[in-house]
């Protein structure tokens, strides 16, 4: 019988452990990317995967599309549903979270009167897809404001609860929020939610990799993702899971063949696999990006970018002398930093240290007041960040 080779644990702190893993991108030598949750970077061996799907595309797309395509899509399925684990039945492969929460608001029932609620953390394009959706059916879209500071699961929970109406059908939460970087405690909001028989939409780009991501345990109705932050498969490469009490109400939003002929269409997910002539390599090169941090190890990718950001924070606090919205100790982030930036407008800090120094990172503007959000990836390291905190101490003070 044949095991697998052990993976050899990496000191997360030491950044002698990771250089050679950071020679596996590919990044431009003017550049330190402190903003992976923004565009995820590929890897060399992801890049060459892709172009080879490419090639065989290009080349002969008869042969490509008639005879290889569904077969490979179905494989990369299978691969992303193992990973995130479900049944590949209740998944379908979208180029990404909008597009995937597009879908799940054009297919939700809502009748007048009926209420969708989302919090003041939530992304501002999944606030603006389910506003139109309100606005289109007479429902109302309600904002739950959340506390200043993160003090634990329960309170989180027992904020979005009290929002709840005889009239809420439905509760839209990010699994890890963009502009704040905080890890939501999904499990027990969706518990808290299906308790009073209301239906969950996990919006969740930043989940898969930069957490263990089991979507069946969490029990809820739809979760949509991306694939290109954290796990480093190609832009436009997601996907929409969907539980089977709502897979029959769900509407493709382009209606072609939905399987190559002679077959056709069956269950809901086959309508999604043919749907015109497109690219599909950023999808079937998702299985080498989850066996690539798989050999790295999950455990020792998630160690060392939560180090990484631990450090900015840390960085950050003492140079502002400001507090985050939670404790990281007590498990509010991951491998993204938010740190509040002293008091006043910080509008034009992000493009002068791009401009003057060539460091990518968010300065996000949440309730009138300005953060700094970094993303932290193995290719970072110590020396990157102390230059940007260098350049950031010397814009900001």
């Amino acid at each position: 019988m044949n095991t697998p080779n052990p993976i050899s644990k990496r000191d997360p702190a030491n950044d002698h452990d990771w250089f050679d893993l950071a020679t596996h991108w590919k990044l431009r030598s003017d550049t330190i990317y402190l903003n992976h949750g923004s565009f995820g970077l590929q890897p060399d061996v992801v890049r060459y995967h892709r172009r080879t799907w490419i090639n065989r595309l290009d080349e002969q797309p008869m042969d490509f599309y008639l005879r290889q395509m569904e077969s490979a899509l179905f494989e990369a399925r299978t691969s992303i549903a193992n990973f995130i684990g479900t049944a590949p039945a209740n998944l379908v492969l979208i180029d990404n979270a909008t597009y995937a929460m597009n879908i799940v608001a054009n297919s939700f029932s809502l009748n007048p009167g009926d209420e969708v609620l989302i919090n003041d953390h939530e992304y501002g394009a999944v606030e603006r897809i389910w506003q139109r959706t309100c606005d289109s059916s007479g429902a109302k879209l309600i904002s739950v404001p959340l506390p200043d500071s993160f003090e634990s699961k329960e309170q989180i929970v027992d904020c979005l609860t009290q929002a709840v109406t005889s009239k809420t059908r439905l509760l839209v939460v990010s699994h890890i929020t963009s502009a704040t970087a905080l890890i939501m405690p999904i499990k027990e909001i969706c518990d808290a939610f299906h308790d009073q028989g209301i239906a969950v939409c996990v919006d969740g780009p930043h989940a898969p990799a930069q957490v263990d991501l089991a979507v069946e345990d969490l029990k809820c109705d739809f979760y949509t993702a991306s694939l290109h932050k954290w796990l480093c498969a190609p832009l436009g490469s997601g996907f929409l899971y969907v539980h089977p009490r709502f897979q029959n109400t769900i509407r493709p939003p382009v209606k072609s063949w939905g399987r190559l002929l002679p077959a056709i269409p069956e269950t809901w997910d086959e309508e999604f696999t043919w749907i015109g002539s497109r690219d599909p390599s950023p999808f079937l090169s998702v299985p080498q990006a989850i066996a690539w941090i798989q050999k790295i190890g999950l455990e020792n990718f998630r160690d060392r970018a939560c180090w990484l950001a631990s450090y900015t924070e840390d960085c950050l606090r003492d140079l502002f002398q400001t507090q985050t919205i939670g404790d990281r100790s007590d498990g509010w982030y991951g491998a993204m930093t938010h740190v509040p930036l002293p008091l006043g407008d910080w509008s034009s800090l992000q493009k002068q240290l791009w401009e003057q120094i060539g460091i990518e990172v968010m300065i996000i503007l949440f309730k009138e007041r300005w953060y700094v959000r970094a993303s932290h990836h193995l290719y970072n390291n110590q020396t990157q960040i102390n230059t940007f905190i260098k350049a950031i101490s010397r814009m900001t003070t």
